[in-house]
């Protein structure tokens, strides 16, 4: 297994824990012991997610600001087909 498999298992690992988590805390919201386990969790989950995209890249698309995508030329708007 490579370092980004072991990085992205571990990702899907600490985001499953804080799924269940929050799903607890829905009908527990008074249990500090395991709000104080989604904060730990939450933030060891920032912290991989840092890690690993300083080293293979971002994990999902960059977000746009509403429709800035249109904004751009589409291969058809410039001469040639190429933007």
């Amino acid at each position: 297994m490579t370092a980004q498999q072991k990085l992205l298992r571990r990702l899907s690992a600490l985001q499953f824990a804080l799924w269940e988590l929050h799903l607890y805390l829905d009908t527990h919201p008074s249990d500090l012991q395991a709000a104080s386990m989604h904060a730990k969790h939450e933030k060891q989950l920032s912290e991989l997610k840092a890690e690993y995209e300083s080293r293979f890249g971002p994990l999902s698309p960059p977000k746009i600001e509403g429709a800035d995508w249109l904004k751009n030329p589409w291969p058809w708007d410039v001469e040639g087909g190429e933007a």
